[in-house]
């Protein structure tokens, strides 16, 4: 009797994308992790050596039915992102399904840790959004990025230091970028999952224990837990099982 979930190598990309794009109708908050057995979402201080061909595959496919991809500015940093630029067959398929090339970059930074002469935003082919504080925004580092990028302050009235990610979400759907595709970090993680903002987790486990101090993927305090239910598991090289959960109760926005 085989018990192992089916393998991912017996889909086509048309499969995985019916599969992973199931009941998501925007506005949608897709969160997308990797992370070992005992719970790590790194090694060696990365991601990337972590889920294989299968999980690059799988995100490569989320990337291209995404309006926007958010990550903390922190992420960007630790993990050498460069310009949000996909392949070709990505785009292929984005112009026959009447999107744009390329999906809008957005930057969560509370403080404007961010260098305007980043390849990130100075090779971007469509003008990179950066989500921050009202304080960091109105700043001269503020105003300095804003000729690379379009800087949205998102705090809320009582504290203009902070970002409120309930607001994040809603200035990117005001923008029209409902499908919303976030690849971290962990505390980003973390307040959202505080806020109820999350709609959905595609979470890659990889078969590794990695027995250090690596993070979990999120860290933080949320008031109750998010209850979620599986949508899919399906098993890559290598033996990593890579999981769709979506959320199980409507939300509850809540700010945070």
């Amino acid at each position: 009797m085989n018990l192992l979930p089916p393998s991912i190598a017996d889909l086509s990309d048309d499969d995985l994308l019916d599969l992973y794009t199931a009941g998501a109708s925007a506005p949608w908050l897709r969160v997308n992790f990797v992370a070992t057995l005992d719970g790590s979402a790194s090694a060696a201080g990365v991601s990337g050596s972590l889920g294989g061909p299968d999980d690059l595959r799988v995100f490569d496919l989320l990337r291209r039915v995404a309006d926007v991809v958010l990550v903390a500015a922190g992420t960007v940093r630790d993990e050498g992102y460069g310009p949000m630029v996909l392949h070709d067959a990505d785009v292929a398929w984005r112009r026959a399904h009447g999107m744009p090339d390329h999906p809008v970059f957005a930057i969560v930074s509370r403080s404007l840790s961010l260098d305007p002469a980043s390849r990130v935003f100075t090779e971007a082919p469509v003008r990179a959004v950066v989500l921050t504080s009202d304080a960091a925004a109105a700043s001269e580092t503020g105003v300095a990025l804003s000729s690379v990028a379009d800087v949205v302050p998102c705090s809320p009235e009582a504290d203009p230091g902070s970002v409120d990610v309930s607001l994040v979400r809603d200035a990117l759907v005001a923008r029209g970028l409902g499908t919303i595709h976030c690849e971290g970090g962990p505390s980003f993680l973390g307040s959202l999952i505080a806020a109820d903002a999350v709609d959905e987790l595609t979470l890659t486990i990889d078969p590794s224990l990695e027995g250090g101090a690596g993070p979990r993927i999120a860290r933080g305090g949320s008031p109750e837990l998010r209850r979620m239910r599986p949508a899919h598991v399906l098993r890559g090289a290598g033996d990593v099982l890579l999981t769709r959960y979506v959320r199980a109760e409507p939300p509850a926005r809540v700010s945070a």
